[in-house]
Protein backbone atom coordinates (compact mmCIF):
# COMPACT_ATOMS: atom_id res chain seq x y z
CA UNK A 1 0.00 0.00 0.00
CA UNK A 2 1.71 3.44 -0.96
CA UNK A 3 2.47 5.88 1.58
CA UNK A 4 0.33 9.05 1.87
CA UNK A 5 1.70 11.68 3.73
CA UNK A 6 0.28 12.77 6.36
CA UNK A 7 -0.19 16.75 7.02
CA UNK A 8 1.84 19.09 9.20
CA UNK A 9 1.41 22.43 10.74
CA UNK A 10 5.03 23.64 9.77
CA UNK A 11 6.23 24.40 13.26
CA UNK A 12 2.64 26.78 13.69
CA UNK A 13 1.61 25.52 17.28
CA UNK A 14 -2.19 26.81 16.80
CA UNK A 15 -2.61 25.60 13.22
CA UNK A 16 -3.31 29.24 12.01
CA UNK A 17 -1.22 29.28 9.11
CA UNK A 18 -1.74 26.48 5.77
CA UNK A 19 -1.07 23.21 6.52
CA UNK A 20 1.49 21.31 4.41
CA UNK A 21 1.88 17.37 3.53
CA UNK A 22 5.05 16.32 6.13
CA UNK A 23 8.14 15.74 3.83
CA UNK A 24 8.26 11.96 2.51
CA UNK A 25 11.97 10.40 2.68
CA UNK A 26 13.49 7.96 0.75
CA UNK A 27 15.45 5.23 3.30
CA UNK A 28 16.46 1.64 2.04
CA UNK A 29 13.61 0.72 0.06
CA UNK A 30 10.71 2.46 2.06
CA UNK A 31 8.71 5.94 1.46
CA UNK A 32 8.44 6.89 5.34
CA UNK A 33 7.47 10.46 6.74
CA UNK A 34 10.27 12.67 7.99
CA UNK A 35 8.99 12.29 11.86
CA UNK A 36 9.94 8.33 11.48
CA UNK A 37 13.06 8.06 9.00
CA UNK A 38 15.60 6.73 11.45
CA UNK A 39 19.29 6.07 10.74
CA UNK A 40 21.62 3.91 13.28
CA UNK A 41 24.15 6.25 15.28
CA UNK A 42 26.85 3.88 14.25
CA UNK A 43 26.33 4.50 10.72
CA UNK A 44 29.36 5.29 8.71
CA UNK A 45 28.57 8.00 7.08
CA UNK A 46 27.67 9.87 10.86
CA UNK A 47 30.68 8.70 12.62
CA UNK A 48 33.33 9.30 9.38
CA UNK A 49 31.95 10.88 6.55
CA UNK A 50 32.05 7.54 4.93
CA UNK A 51 29.85 7.92 2.25
CA UNK A 52 29.19 9.78 -0.94
CA UNK A 53 26.27 12.19 -2.63
CA UNK A 54 24.84 13.94 -5.06
CA UNK A 55 22.53 16.56 -5.62
CA UNK A 56 20.14 17.23 -8.68
CA UNK A 57 17.45 19.45 -9.37
CA UNK A 58 14.06 18.51 -11.13
CA UNK A 59 12.36 20.99 -13.99
CA UNK A 60 8.88 20.08 -14.24
CA UNK A 61 8.98 16.45 -12.37
CA UNK A 62 12.01 15.43 -14.61
CA UNK A 63 15.57 15.04 -13.91
CA UNK A 64 18.48 17.04 -15.97
CA UNK A 65 21.56 14.81 -16.95
CA UNK A 66 20.51 11.98 -14.69
CA UNK A 67 22.82 8.96 -16.34
CA UNK A 68 25.58 11.28 -16.04
CA UNK A 69 24.75 12.12 -12.11
CA UNK A 70 24.43 8.41 -11.52
CA UNK A 71 27.48 7.89 -13.44
CA UNK A 72 29.77 10.33 -11.37
CA UNK A 73 28.21 8.57 -8.14
CA UNK A 74 28.56 5.04 -9.35
CA UNK A 75 32.80 5.93 -9.96
CA UNK A 76 32.83 8.16 -6.31
CA UNK A 77 31.49 4.51 -4.88
CA UNK A 78 34.05 2.41 -6.26
CA UNK A 79 36.80 5.23 -5.55
CA UNK A 80 35.67 5.04 -1.63
CA UNK A 81 35.08 1.22 -1.81
CA UNK A 82 31.22 1.04 -1.21
CA UNK A 83 29.02 -1.05 -3.60
CA UNK A 84 25.33 0.60 -3.48
CA UNK A 85 22.53 -2.34 -3.53
CA UNK A 86 20.50 -0.69 -6.01
CA UNK A 87 21.64 -0.69 -10.18
CA UNK A 88 21.32 2.60 -12.11
CA UNK A 89 17.86 1.61 -12.39
CA UNK A 90 16.47 0.78 -9.20
CA UNK A 91 18.20 4.53 -8.15
CA UNK A 92 16.22 5.96 -11.00
CA UNK A 93 13.24 4.66 -9.66
CA UNK A 94 13.77 5.53 -6.17
CA UNK A 95 14.21 9.01 -6.91
CA UNK A 96 11.15 9.55 -9.16
CA UNK A 97 9.05 7.73 -6.48
CA UNK A 98 10.48 10.42 -4.01
CA UNK A 99 9.60 13.23 -5.66
CA UNK A 100 5.92 12.23 -6.82
CA UNK A 101 5.27 10.92 -2.95
CA UNK A 102 6.52 14.64 -1.87
CA UNK A 103 4.27 15.95 -4.81
CA UNK A 104 7.37 18.28 -6.44
CA UNK A 105 7.70 19.11 -10.15
CA UNK A 106 10.50 21.73 -9.62
CA UNK A 107 12.96 20.02 -6.54
CA UNK A 108 16.67 20.20 -5.27
CA UNK A 109 16.98 16.59 -4.79
CA UNK A 110 20.17 14.54 -2.87
CA UNK A 111 20.85 11.40 -2.83
CA UNK A 112 23.48 10.12 -0.29
CA UNK A 113 24.81 6.79 -0.02
CA UNK A 114 26.73 5.80 3.23
CA UNK A 115 28.56 2.70 4.43
CA UNK A 116 25.77 2.08 6.82
CA UNK A 117 26.20 0.63 10.18
CA UNK A 118 29.15 -1.24 11.55
CA UNK A 119 31.82 -1.31 14.42
CA UNK A 120 33.56 0.94 15.47
CA UNK A 121 36.71 1.83 13.70
CA UNK A 122 39.13 0.02 12.45
CA UNK A 123 36.96 -3.02 12.47
CA UNK A 124 35.84 -4.75 9.60
CA UNK A 125 33.82 -2.31 7.12
CA UNK A 126 29.88 -2.43 7.28
CA UNK A 127 28.74 -4.53 4.19
CA UNK A 128 25.07 -2.79 3.99
CA UNK A 129 25.28 0.55 3.05
CA UNK A 130 22.62 3.45 3.56
CA UNK A 131 21.07 4.53 0.73
CA UNK A 132 18.66 8.46 1.35
CA UNK A 133 16.66 10.24 -0.65
CA UNK A 134 15.63 13.44 0.35
CA UNK A 135 13.37 16.26 -1.87
CA UNK A 136 12.81 19.63 -1.39
CA UNK A 137 10.77 21.90 -3.10
CA UNK A 138 13.27 24.35 -5.01
CA UNK A 139 12.39 28.01 -5.89
CA UNK A 140 14.03 29.15 -9.04
CA UNK A 141 16.31 31.72 -8.18
CA UNK A 142 15.65 35.23 -9.59
CA UNK A 143 16.15 37.23 -12.82
CA UNK A 144 17.53 39.99 -11.04
CA UNK A 145 20.22 38.15 -8.84
CA UNK A 146 21.30 36.63 -12.03
CA UNK A 147 21.71 40.14 -13.19
CA UNK A 148 23.68 41.39 -10.35
CA UNK A 149 25.73 38.17 -9.91
CA UNK A 150 27.56 36.43 -7.40
CA UNK A 151 30.22 37.72 -4.91
CA UNK A 152 33.21 35.03 -3.32
CA UNK A 153 36.30 35.16 -0.84
CA UNK A 154 39.60 33.01 -2.28
CA UNK A 155 39.70 30.58 0.58
CA UNK A 156 42.16 28.05 1.34
CA UNK A 157 44.67 26.21 0.63
CA UNK A 158 41.76 22.98 1.31
CA UNK A 159 42.24 20.83 -1.89
CA UNK A 160 45.13 18.48 -2.53
CA UNK A 161 44.98 17.46 -5.73
CA UNK A 162 46.93 14.50 -5.22
CA UNK A 163 44.57 12.93 -2.95
CA UNK A 164 42.62 10.02 -4.36
CA UNK A 165 39.62 12.07 -3.36
CA UNK A 166 39.70 14.69 -5.69
CA UNK A 167 36.25 14.44 -7.79
CA UNK A 168 34.44 12.48 -5.50
CA UNK A 169 31.80 14.10 -3.75
CA UNK A 170 32.37 12.82 -0.28
CA UNK A 171 30.27 13.36 2.83
CA UNK A 172 32.95 14.81 4.44
CA UNK A 173 32.06 17.82 3.77
CA UNK A 174 33.28 20.05 6.97
CA UNK A 175 36.27 22.13 4.89
CA UNK A 176 33.26 23.37 2.86
CA UNK A 177 31.71 24.32 5.32
CA UNK A 178 34.05 26.17 7.15
CA UNK A 179 34.76 28.22 3.73
CA UNK A 180 31.44 28.73 3.42
CA UNK A 181 31.19 30.35 6.92
CA UNK A 182 34.26 32.42 5.63
CA UNK A 183 31.81 33.91 2.76
CA UNK A 184 28.99 33.95 4.90
CA UNK A 185 30.62 36.16 7.16
CA UNK A 186 32.17 38.27 4.18
CA UNK A 187 28.70 39.04 3.23
CA UNK A 188 29.68 36.89 -0.11
CA UNK A 189 27.47 33.75 -1.62
CA UNK A 190 30.67 31.41 -2.05
CA UNK A 191 34.20 30.43 -1.31
CA UNK A 192 36.97 29.90 -3.77
CA UNK A 193 39.29 27.32 -3.01
CA UNK A 194 42.69 26.98 -3.67
CA UNK A 195 44.95 23.70 -4.15
CA UNK A 196 48.07 22.89 -2.39
CA UNK A 197 49.94 24.51 -5.28
CA UNK A 198 48.32 27.86 -4.67
CA UNK A 199 45.82 27.02 -8.04
CA UNK A 200 42.10 27.74 -7.70
CA UNK A 201 40.28 24.72 -8.22
CA UNK A 202 36.61 25.72 -7.82
CA UNK A 203 33.34 26.70 -5.01
CA UNK A 204 32.61 24.96 -2.03
CA UNK A 205 29.05 24.03 -4.25
CA UNK A 206 30.14 25.57 -7.80
CA UNK A 207 32.71 24.71 -10.23
CA UNK A 208 34.86 28.36 -11.62
CA UNK A 209 35.13 29.59 -15.32
CA UNK A 210 36.68 32.77 -16.33
CA UNK A 211 36.80 34.10 -19.85
CA UNK A 212 39.86 36.73 -21.37
CA UNK A 213 40.14 38.04 -24.63
CA UNK A 214 37.46 35.64 -26.02
CA UNK A 215 38.64 31.97 -24.71
CA UNK A 216 36.51 30.67 -21.74
CA UNK A 217 39.04 29.19 -19.02
CA UNK A 218 38.65 26.53 -16.54
CA UNK A 219 40.64 24.93 -13.97
CA UNK A 220 41.65 21.41 -15.21
CA UNK A 221 40.53 18.04 -13.54
CA UNK A 222 44.26 17.75 -12.56
CA UNK A 223 43.73 20.66 -10.81
CA UNK A 224 41.43 19.00 -8.01
CA UNK A 225 37.70 20.01 -8.81
CA UNK A 226 34.66 18.33 -8.88
CA UNK A 227 33.82 17.28 -12.34
CA UNK A 228 30.25 19.15 -12.21
CA UNK A 229 28.06 17.71 -14.45
CA UNK A 230 26.55 22.06 -15.46
CA UNK A 231 30.44 22.06 -15.61
CA UNK A 232 30.67 19.47 -18.39
CA UNK A 233 27.12 20.90 -19.87
CA UNK A 234 28.71 24.16 -20.06
CA UNK A 235 32.11 23.06 -22.07
CA UNK A 236 30.19 21.04 -24.60
CA UNK A 237 27.68 24.09 -25.31
CA UNK A 238 30.61 26.12 -25.54
CA UNK A 239 32.03 24.17 -28.32
CA UNK A 240 29.04 24.31 -29.95
CA UNK A 241 28.60 28.04 -29.78
CA UNK A 242 32.35 28.06 -30.99
CA UNK A 243 33.72 29.33 -28.05
CA UNK A 244 37.69 28.58 -27.61
CA UNK A 245 38.25 26.62 -24.60
CA UNK A 246 41.45 26.27 -22.28
CA UNK A 247 41.01 23.14 -19.04
CA UNK A 248 44.45 24.02 -17.41
CA UNK A 249 45.80 25.33 -13.47
CA UNK A 250 43.95 28.80 -12.91
CA UNK A 251 46.13 31.64 -10.66
CA UNK A 252 44.32 33.57 -8.37
CA UNK A 253 45.41 36.57 -9.92
CA UNK A 254 43.90 35.73 -12.82
CA UNK A 255 40.34 37.04 -11.87
CA UNK A 256 41.67 40.25 -11.42
CA UNK A 257 42.18 40.52 -14.69
CA UNK A 258 39.32 38.23 -16.23
CA UNK A 259 36.90 40.19 -18.52
CA UNK A 260 33.91 38.07 -17.16
CA UNK A 261 33.32 34.82 -14.66
CA UNK A 262 30.75 32.86 -13.47
CA UNK A 263 30.26 30.02 -11.27
CA UNK A 264 28.46 26.66 -12.35
CA UNK A 265 25.94 24.11 -10.28
CA UNK A 266 23.17 22.11 -10.83
CA UNK A 267 21.19 23.86 -8.78
CA UNK A 268 22.40 27.81 -10.08
CA UNK A 269 23.12 26.60 -13.71
CA UNK A 270 25.22 29.54 -14.69
CA UNK A 271 25.61 32.46 -12.20
CA UNK A 272 27.83 35.45 -12.91
CA UNK A 273 30.46 36.10 -10.60
CA UNK A 274 30.63 39.60 -10.35
CA UNK A 275 32.78 40.39 -7.66
CA UNK A 276 35.88 38.40 -5.65
CA UNK A 277 37.14 39.23 -2.40
CA UNK A 278 35.41 42.89 -2.54
CA UNK A 279 36.71 43.87 -6.25
CA UNK A 280 35.03 43.73 -9.16
CA UNK A 281 35.57 41.18 -12.33
CA UNK A 282 35.45 42.73 -15.75
CA UNK A 283 32.99 45.34 -15.88
CA UNK A 284 30.76 44.35 -12.93
CA UNK A 285 28.00 42.73 -14.07
CA UNK A 286 27.50 39.42 -16.35
CA UNK A 287 29.63 39.36 -19.60
CA UNK A 288 28.69 38.88 -23.03
CA UNK A 289 30.16 34.91 -22.91
CA UNK A 290 28.58 34.26 -19.61
CA UNK A 291 25.11 35.44 -21.11
CA UNK A 292 24.93 33.15 -24.17
CA UNK A 293 26.40 30.36 -21.89
CA UNK A 294 23.38 31.35 -19.40
CA UNK A 295 21.11 31.14 -22.38
CA UNK A 296 22.56 27.89 -24.08
CA UNK A 297 22.30 26.11 -21.14
CA UNK A 298 18.39 26.82 -20.42
CA UNK A 299 17.77 25.74 -24.17
CA UNK A 300 19.54 22.28 -23.24
CA UNK A 301 17.67 21.94 -20.04
CA UNK A 302 14.54 22.68 -22.11
CA UNK A 303 15.13 20.31 -25.24
CA UNK A 304 17.01 17.45 -22.63
CA UNK A 305 14.05 17.22 -19.72
CA UNK A 306 11.48 17.18 -22.43
CA UNK A 307 13.03 14.00 -23.54
CA UNK A 308 14.88 12.92 -20.71
CA UNK A 309 14.98 8.99 -19.37
CA UNK A 310 11.65 7.86 -19.04
CA UNK A 311 9.80 8.61 -15.28
CA UNK A 312 9.24 5.52 -13.69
Amino acid sequence: MPFTPQRSRGGDPDGRFMSRPEEVIYLNGELVPHSQAAISPFDHGFLYGYGVFDTLRTYGGRFFRLKAHLGRLYNSLGVVGLACPLNAEGIQDALYKTIRANGLDEARVRLTVSAGEGEAAPEPLPTTPTVLITAHPLTPISESAYQKGYSAVIAGPLTNSSSPLCGVKSCNYLGFLLAQRQARGAGAQEALLLNEKGHLTEGTFTNLFLVKDGTLITTDLASGPLPGITRGAVLELAWVLGVAVAERPVNPSELAAADEAFLTSSVLEVMPLTQVDGRPVGGGGPGRITKSLMAAYRDAVRRETARSETAT
